[in-house]
């Protein structure tokens, strides 16, 4: 094999693909009704200002002028296609950013610039939170909560007491490797939400003073010193003690803190503030939060009086499963009504997942809003005036039940529409004022077009449409999205299959079954951007491989039933019998699949199940490769386990890779990250002792510097997963080819995540 494949395999991958789709994405930095972003152009880097009620879309200022006079300005040669900035404060006199390591102001009257002390609009930096007016911000000192004045750096405590594994707005899991990479104080900003007047803070007190320690060994510290242990806090399946949070509510100015007068309830994963699960009231008179027992058979709403500390609960409501506000989403999908009157609620009760109305004062339901063998999935705005919501679901396209369309609802359950009439995939971002949305319409095989669209579907101004025409030069082509019939021989379930470049139907080509088993979000996207569960399937294909990835039954995004076959099943890794159905089917009309070289591959839940693929079906998978994954349940953390596996001692063994070692007959590498604080190493060298024990041939990469997801070293262990595959399913030397390493920054991180 030549290096071209190689090269433009590493011009797919995540931190490079994004400069290959122009005008892919855009992230609306929101001014009252108007917004900018940023967007590459044939002719470099553009600011955007698009102002919806106008109708206007048009260059935020001028890049040239800009450039000559940030160059005469700072002395420094600056071009215009490319700024040497990333982020503005634009008003109608001037526009603000951070270059050369100052800040700066641009009058847009003259087109002269001059040094400015500070970003005015927000002056809060990654790790704090402003307030609503711009005017305060919030952030973590030690251990406790603080505030700054915006206007002249005044600096106050707003708790004194908290201590370690005791603090104020900690995140209950928050890993600490990659934020110390990255040169970060603190972890993670403060969990807290402010009040819309911004007098108050709300946030929690996480005690994790009884919860198991656990700790990786950093073999070489930045500093060259001796090894040292991270220690974090990280609980077990079945352990006695968990994270506990109590919810306060803090006066700004004065530090008053009025404590919630219930006990200290479980934590989940993530905040409950910055997960979406606890919020303001719009006029700031109550807090709300959900809250679940540790089994999470139930999901209950509360109301906090933020002046007293009381606490009512509002509804509740129990299954024989896990009860979740959303199957997979950035927040619950519930919407409390002004005052409180009324609430509109999530449930899977009729087998699928819709809005219920409820009395807000009494709890008592009254009447089910939407209907239908179809999910919703996220409420974008309540119209309370008019008593209509308009919201996304999935399954109303008949060709792809994970497409999205946006919908509307009267309250009382009469006028339901799709807003969008297509067959499109809807991604649909909400300005601060609610008067419009932006609307990112695509699907796996068209680019997006973005739009922002008024509630009743009309556009007011079209801002991109995808210009592929840099990634159509890798040699990349659109993917397949495919349907088949799951192992059960009933259910449809769907997926995605790559052709590899330079495809020729008269040859055949060993095929990866990328994976990915959920249950909490689904491998395969509906959209154009494959994200980055998906982005490695189409790296692959490049170096000449058939990749496929299937939803099998047990992953989100379609009905309870599909959803809860991973309850106390997590052992099936996310329907694999069903990916091994669909392979066969793919096979027997496209002769070009040659099922005798089948790999398999996936990081994290993907390295977990990878590994299982070949151990239940030996048959079929005879190469993997396994990144960061979590190969014993047991050892993992305690809340994901138990929200999928159950509180079952035997169902989390059944989830364990090292119970079935001895049933190895392939060609498996183990990857991992040796101070990986989200899936610990020992997962992977527990199943490698294992199989060694057994005599199994198996090849194991510790990176030992390197956390979950091998920021930093991505260059390295992307070229021995490569080369492992090249080897393995083509049966051919891989080239002397070495990938460029990236710098670890945030820009990286967003890179990677976005």
């Amino acid at each position: 094999m030549d290096t071209t494949r190689y090269q433009a395999a590493e011009r797919l991958l995540r931190h490079n693909r994004a400069a290959l789709v122009r005008g892919g994405k855009i992230n609306p930095q929101w001014d009252g009704d108007r917004f900018w972003y940023t967007v590459d152009t044939p002719e470099g880097k553009r600011f955007i200002l698009a102002h919806p009620a106008a109708g206007s879309r048009e260059p935020a200022f001028d890049h040239d002028r800009l450039a000559a006079a940030l160059a005469a300005a700072s002395g420094q040669e600056v071009n215009p296609a490319a700024l040497p900035f990333s982020a503005i404060e634009l008003s109608a006199e001037s526009v603000e950013f951070f270059a050369f390591g100052s800040f700066w102001s641009c009058c847009l009257d003259t087109y002269t610039c001059a040094p400015a002390a500070q970003a005015t609009a927000h002056g809060a930096g990654f790790l704090e939170v402003p307030s609503p007016d711009g005017k305060l911000v919030a952030f973590l000192r030690g251990h406790d909560l603080w505030a700054r004045s915006v206007a002249d750096g005044r600096e106050w405590p707003l708790t004194t007491d908290g201590q370690e594994d005791y603090e104020y707005g900690a995140t209950p899991f928050a890993p600490s490797v990659l934020p110390n990479k990255l040169g970060l104080r603190s972890h993670l900003p403060p969990a807290l939400a402010w009040s819309p007047d911004s007098t108050r803070v709300l946030t929690h007190r996480t005690d994790q003073r009884e919860v198991r320690r656990t700790q990786v060994m950093e073999a070489l510290p930045a500093d060259g010193g001796v090894p040292r242990p991270v220690t974090q806090r990280y609980a077990y399946p079945g352990d006695v003690h968990m994270s506990q949070g109590e919810f306060v509510v803090i006066e700004a100015a004065t530090g008053h803190v009025v404590e919630a007068r219930t006990g200290p309830e479980p934590m989940p994963l993530q905040s409950p503030i910055a997960s979406g699960w606890a919020w303001w009231a719009a006029d700031g008179s109550a807090v709300y939060y959900l809250s679940q027992p540790r089994d999470q058979r139930a999901l209950h709403l509360n109301r906090l009086d933020p002046a007293t500390g009381q606490v009512h609960r509002v509804l509740s409501e129990s299954g024989p499963t896990r009860v979740e506000p959303h199957q997979a989403g950035p927040a619950p999908i519930i919407h409390v009504l002004s005052g409180g009157s009324q609430v509109l609620w999530y449930s899977q009760r009729d087998g699928w997942g819709h809005l219920y109305l409820y009395d807000g004062h009494t709890g008592t339901p009254i009447r089910q809003v939407t209907s239908g063998t179809w999910a919703v999935q996220r409420i974008l705005h309540v119209d309370e005036a008019a008593r209509v919501a308009y919201f996304s679901a999935s399954g109303l396209v008949a060709e792809d039940p994970y497409r999205q369309s946006v919908c509307r609802v009267n309250l009382d359950g009469t006028g339901f529409a799709r807003i969008t009439d297509d067959d499109l995939h809807h991604i649909v971002t909400v300005g601060p004022g609610k008067d419009c949305f932006i609307d990112s319409a695509s699907t796996v095989e068209h680019p997006p077009v973005t739009t922002v669209r008024a509630w009743d579907g009309r556009v007011l101004v079209e801002l991109e449409q995808a210009d592929i025409i840099p990634l159509l030069a890798t040699g990349w082509a659109p993917p397949e999205r495919f349907r088949a019939t799951a192992a059960d021989g009933v259910t449809d379930i769907y997926g995605i299959l790559y052709r590899p470049h330079d495809f020729d139907p008269g040859c055949r080509y060993p095929v990866i079954d990328h994976v990915y088993p959920g249950p909490q979000t689904a491998r395969v996207s509906p959209a154009f951007d494959p994200g980055i569960l998906g982005q490695d399937a189409e790296v692959l294909a490049a170096l000449g491989f058939v990749v496929v990835g299937v939803d099998g039954r047990g992953t989100p995004g379609r009905d309870k039933t599909f959803h809860d076959a991973s309850y106390g099943n997590y052992a099936a890794a996310g329907g694999i019998d069903d990916h091994v159905a669909a392979l066969r089917q793919l096979a027997a009309t496209r002769p070009w699949m040659d099922l005798d070289r089948v790999g398999v591959t996936g990081h994290s839940g993907g390295g977990f199940a990878a590994v299982r693929a070949m151990l239940a079906f030996p048959d079929v998978y005879k190469v993997g490769v396994a990144e960061s994954g979590n190969h014993d349940t047991r050892l993992f953390h305690l809340h994901f386990a138990e929200a999928y596996d159950g509180l079952d001692p035997a169902a989390w063994a059944r989830s364990s890779n090292v119970e079935l070692a001895d049933r190895l007959d392939g060609r498996l590498l183990l990857v991992h990250g040796g101070v990986d604080d989200v899936v610990h190493v020992h997962h992977s060298l527990r199943l490698a002792e294992r199989l060694i024990a057994a005599d199994k041939d198996v090849e194991l990469l510790v990176v030992p510097g390197a956390e979950h997801f091998f920021i930093g070293y991505e260059h390295h262990v992307n070229r021995r997963k490569w080369d492992f595959l090249v080897r393995n399913l083509m049966g051919i030397e891989p080239p002397r080819h070495r990938l460029a390493p990236v710098t670890p920054s945030m820009d990286l991180i967003v890179s990677l995540f976005n």
